[in-house]
């Protein structure tokens, strides 16, 4: 599956007027800075990724995950090679750790939410 590339993206926003554009280029480096190699593949955590999406709630971003991999699947693709089910550690009282889940999504996997996402969203 072929994604323009950073410059590539990034000029086509040339044309915007310059406080939309400060927004985009500000929430795509947010993005890019996401970014962690998981099993030797570039990925995004979805949790990590939730909040640049503006979803406050877990279970909420996990319903356009759901759309997502179906979407995934009616291009011909496997979801499995764009979303691995994964868990992490996070931080609780004092000090804590407990394990939750989440996805380890592929650019291509972070399109498909981007694309399946509520379009009443705002930035």
């Amino acid at each position: 599956m072929l994604i323009p590339d950073t410059k590539t993206r990034l000029i086509a926003y040339q044309s915007k007027p310059d406080m939309e554009k400060e927004l985009i280029i500000e929430l795509f480096q947010r993005f890019e800075n996401a970014r962690y190699n998981y099993e030797g593949i570039e990925c995004w955590s979805a949790r990590s990724l939730q909040g640049l999406f503006n979803y406050s709630q877990w279970r909420n971003f996990v319903n356009v995950i759901y759309k997502a991999r179906k979407a995934c699947t009616n291009a011909g693709e496997n979801p499995a090679d764009h979303f691995a089910d994964v868990s992490k550690m996070i931080r609780i009282a004092k000090g804590a750790e407990r394990s939750v889940d989440d996805v380890a999504l592929t650019r291509y996997g972070c399109y498909l939410i981007a694309q399946n996402g509520d379009p009443n969203k705002s930035d």
